[in-house]
């Protein structure tokens, strides 16, 4: 039921409205003659409290209000996929031929085409027994991406008719004869932002999401349906590590939401995307994304619409039985917005000014992640992995958002100003960082790639973290105090740092390693560990050890293609054996 009433104030993105008894909460609004767009978020006796998705300036008091009477929804349909959308999907390319460069307040788009027609093949017929989630048919939306068209939850019956053919989204294509009546079907459904999509089950997160970045699937592993914070100081490279788990990891479709960050990173996304090439396919990377800009520039409120609006079409691929990665970039600006509309309700502060419910709504958001069973009759297994990019004021991430984020997520990326200075990227610090889902998926790891993959990781990281209790030496009295085994034990550390660690974002072959590859690097650098050690023991100078040629091998393999790894491989290992050998010659020599 709609309602009518008059602004009585207007403070920044707020406008108090008086009449609105008969309107609810979340309801969507239009505020003033130019129909500005908005959502009830407080209701006081006759008074509704309105976060305004556009920008206020000129609006009075006076100016009407309008319910109407519906919660924020998105539209889920064919043409979400290559689209870009801003903050409250309304479709940017449209806006722009309708109003020019600048966003124009009040515009009223659809956010699917309405003129579009998708071409609709039926899999199932009329007569068939059907329930929310069942597949009834598919679009074929872009070369990658085939759209399954679902019976909406909560609709459950008979098919009484069922046609193929070409459709805009609005046209019926099938119709459920129902104990309450008939219910159409057509391409395109609607659903609230603020409500989270329903599943049968959820299910262990006990499969990795592979992201080719060799620091976060060895050493940080994410599950797929897990959630991943990435804080770090400005200029430690979020942004990049957000976008190339963009381009990268092991999902079916990507969902980029560019929550108040700078425009020309949401540019840079919206310039590379199509030029990429997706690695499974070699189609364009859009043909499997979906873009949400809603940049610092554009209207604060919106902010928290933007992460809603994403994550429910996230859902939506994910009950087609996808496995579908969300990126958030980033969730600081999103508190930043909610402290604001906060501060102008009056509510009481929590700490450093973010309202008291900042932990609360990032669970709400985070808790929709997951590895699920989907509806319907013949369930599919569907996946929503979260990785949300936190910029903490200064990088210190003892802040509220930081902290509130960190008590919710499973996975920790800690970028390092100093790894970031020093020109080390991925700068995800591996001291402080942690994956609470090692354990699940480390079984994962030992079955599909190989069998001492976990034991492998383990020596890698114990040589990590004595390599930083040596280094504490090391500046207290000199490199010389150590003995040889310390002294290996920092090479090989220092080969795992800058060998393996260290990956280039922007070089062909680097960017994505797959698992066979990070198994052979790894074992790469292990194995001269071992060879070294065992030489010392036979009175090997460690310096000699330091300085052998196979070392510049070992260091550029990740430049080599994973086709011509086996043999290099090989060719490392004897050279590693043979120089080891001429080494011991060498010292028998001498001592003879």
């Amino acid at each position: 039921m709609s309602s009518k009433g008059t602004i009585l104030k207007v403070a920044g993105p707020l406008v108090i409205a008086e009449g609105m008894r008969d309107a609810n909460m979340f309801d969507v609004v239009r505020v003033a003659d130019s129909r500005l767009i908005g959502e009830i978020i407080e209701m006081h006796g006759d008074k509704a409290s309105v976060q305004v998705y556009e920008e206020t300036s000129g609006l009075g008091p006076g100016a009407p209000v309008e319910s109407t009477g519906m919660p924020m929804s998105v539209e889920l349909g064919p043409g979400l996929i290559r689209s870009i959308y801003d903050g409250i999907q309304r479709p940017l390319d449209v806006i722009k031929a309708k109003s020019g460069q600048r966003l124009e307040r009040g515009v009223e788009v659809p956010s699917l085409s309405r003129d579009t027609r998708w071409h609709f093949e039926p899999v199932m017929q009329a007569g068939d027994k059907v329930e929310g989630g069942d597949i009834i048919g598919t679009v074929q939306e872009t070369d990658i991406v085939a759209h399954k068209i679902m019976v909406p939850p909560g609709v459950a019956g008979t098919l009484k008719s069922i046609t193929g053919g070409d459709y805009t989204v609005e046209e019926t294509v099938a119709v459920v004869e129902t104990d309450k009546g008939e219910v159409p079907v057509a391409l395109m459904q609607r659903w609230p932002v603020r409500r989270g999509r329903p599943y049968k089950q959820k299910l262990s997160p006990d499969v990795p999401l592979v992201t080719g970045q060799r620091v976060i699937d060895t050493l940080f592993p994410l599950a797929k349906g897990g959630t991943a914070a990435v804080p770090g100081p400005f200029g430690s490279g979020k942004t990049v590590v957000q976008h190339q788990l963009a381009k990268w990891a092991d999902a079916d479709i990507v969902v980029y939401i560019g929550c108040g960050e700078r425009g020309n990173e949401m540019t840079d996304v919206l310039l590379e995307f199509p030029e990429l090439k997706d690695p499974k396919t070699g189609k364009s990377l859009m043909e499997r994304t979906v873009l949400i800009a809603n940049t610092s520039d554009m209207p604060v409120a919106a902010r928290e619409a933007s992460v809603y609006t994403g994550i429910t079409i996230a859902e939506y691929f994910r009950d087609m039985g996808y496995s579908v990665a969300l990126m958030a970039d980033s969730t600081s600006r999103w508190a930043e917005a909610m402290r604001e509309m906060s501060g102008r309700l009056e509510e009481m502060p929590g700490e450093e000014g973010y309202p008291a419910y900042l932990g609360s709504r990032l669970a709400q958001f985070y808790e929709r992640a997951g590895r699920v069973t989907t509806l319907g009759s013949t369930p599919r297994e569907g996946a929503l992995s979260v990785i949300g990019a936190v910029s903490p004021s200064g990088g210190d991430i003892s802040e509220p958002v930081t902290q509130a984020t960190l008590r919710i997520v499973k996975v920790f990326w800690s970028l390092d100003a100093q790894l970031a200075y020093a020109r080390h990227f991925p700068a995800i610090n591996w001291l402080t960082s942690y994956s609470l889902y090692l354990d699940d998926v480390g079984a994962w790891f030992d079955a599909n790639v190989k069998r001492d993959w976990m034991a492998k990781r383990a020596r890698m990281m114990l040589l990590l973290q004595e390599e930083s209790e040596l280094e504490e030496i090391v500046q207290l009295v000199g490199m010389d105090a150590l003995s040889p085994p310390d002294r290996l034990k920092l090479e090989a550390a220092r080969s795992i740092r800058e060998d393996f660690l260290h990956q280039d974002a922007f070089h062909d072959v680097d960017t994505f390693t797959p698992l066979e590859k990070q198994y052979t690097m790894l074992n790469l650098v292990l194995d001269y560990y071992d060879a070294a050690q065992k030489a010392l023991d036979k009175g090997i100078s460690i310096n000699d050890l330091v300085n052998l040629p196979v070392r510049e091998a070992i260091g550029r393999i990740k430049y080599v293609p994973i086709e011509e790894i086996p043999q290099e491989y090989e060719n490392i290992t004897r050279q590693l054996a043979s120089e080891i050998d001429d080494l011991a010659k060498k010292l028998e020599e001498e001592d003879a």
